[in-house]
């Protein structure tokens, strides 16, 4: 049985969502075949995912928007789902309200970097630290953002915590000023105790003094192999 493209958007349309914090759409399996055998074409198949990514933005509340994650087994089944249960399932849709976290997530910059170069110079000449290894530190960290808060708990520019902010004597962590001076005193003290290795200096900022001497070198974590790369990359 054949299943036009036209069909499918109209019976997407008619769906309606219920009070369950769930969305019908996302959670029920979308059985199409996309095999050689299959009775929906790979230009239709296409011209579906085009279909659902308008239709379902417009039918979700702000309430309950999602992710939307993709997933095509080995039977050639595609699945969707709000909620996925292994690996294998990939981000087809993004929730739009998340674009702001995903921005600091990533270090995509969501700030002027001009706005704070004034701090940054007074900072950088005050503890003889390299400028331009505080602005990548700042651009990895929080993308220039003072507001930027970290799942750990970390906060501001420069993302200090807030054991190390007290200990650093910064009182307001989310003021820009007093932020990226803690943090550039902080980088210093890194420098100085690893004689002015910028790499180990950056490990230990992303992964804690104990780590890094745990290991005697940069800790085998992925998270802080990729920081160290990605600070050294925006220096260039």
């Amino acid at each position: 049985m054949s299943i036009s493209t036209a069909e499918v958007c109209r019976g997407a349309m008619r769906l309606s969502l219920t009070d369950e914090p769930v969305i019908p759409l996302l959670l029920c399996i979308m059985r199409w075949p996309v095999a050689q055998n299959s009775c929906l074409m790979p230009s239709s198949f296409l011209s579906l995912l085009i279909c659902l990514s308008l239709i379902v933005p417009l039918y979700l509340p702000p309430a309950v928007q999602a992710d939307i994650y993709r997933y095509e087994d080995e039977e050639g089944v595609v699945h969707f789902t709000d909620a996925p249960t292994h690996k294998k399932f990939k981000i087809f849709l993004r929730d739009l309200r998340k674009d702001k976290q995903l921005r600091t997530r990533f270090r995509v910059a969501v700030g002027n970097p001009q706005e704070f170069e004034h701090l940054i110079a007074a900072a950088s000449a005050k503890y003889g630290v390299s400028p331009s290894l505080v602005r990548a530190v700042i651009q990895a960290e929080s993308g220039y953002n003072p507001q930027a808060v970290s799942r750990a708990g970390a906060g501001g520019l420069m993302q200090l915590m807030p054991g190390t902010a007290k200990q650093l004597k910064v009182t307001d962590r989310f003021d820009p000023g007093q932020n990226v001076d803690g943090g550039v005193r902080y980088l210093k003290f890194l420098l100085d105790t690893f004689k002015g290795d910028v790499s180990l200096a950056l490990a230990a900022y992303n992964a804690g003094l104990s780590n890094v001497a745990k290991y005697g070198g940069i800790p085998p974590f992925e998270e802080t192999r990729t920081y160290v790369s990605r600070v050294l990359s925006y220096m260039r």
